[in-house]
């Protein structure tokens, strides 16, 4: 009958390893659904990306050097969102549009 051992000890044996298995997949499967939710409660409570952003320099009161659409992957770790109106007039200002994600483009700036 589906080539399991006839004899008790062993069949007392595959139990315990099947046992020890579903327990492993058990508790893999707990984790995944962790992990999952988690993630879920993450992106629930991110804050959407923004429209626009300014890149800033270096140090405390630093002026803006560079102006993104929102999301550029380009964009460094120092930065604020900013309003369409911030972004037309920072570009005004002469602050760098991106090259990679064309603020003045997308935001039909031709200063």
């Amino acid at each position: 009958m589906y080539d399991l051992p006839p004899d008790l000890p062993r069949l007392h044996t595959l139990r315990t390893w099947y046992a020890m298995w579903l327990n492993r997949i058990d508790e893999a499967i707990a984790a995944a659904e962790q992990r999952e939710k988690e993630r879920l409660v993450g992106e629930a409570r991110r804050l959407p990306t923004p429209d626009w952003i300014v890149e800033l320099g270096i140090g405390a009161g630093a002026p803006p050097t560079e102006v993104h659409v929102g999301g550029c992957a380009m964009a460094g770790k120092r930065q604020r969102p900013i309003t369409r109106e911030q972004a037309l007039a920072a570009l005004a200002d002469g602050v760098r549009a991106c090259e990679h994600c064309r603020p003045d483009t997308e935001l039909g700036y031709l200063g």
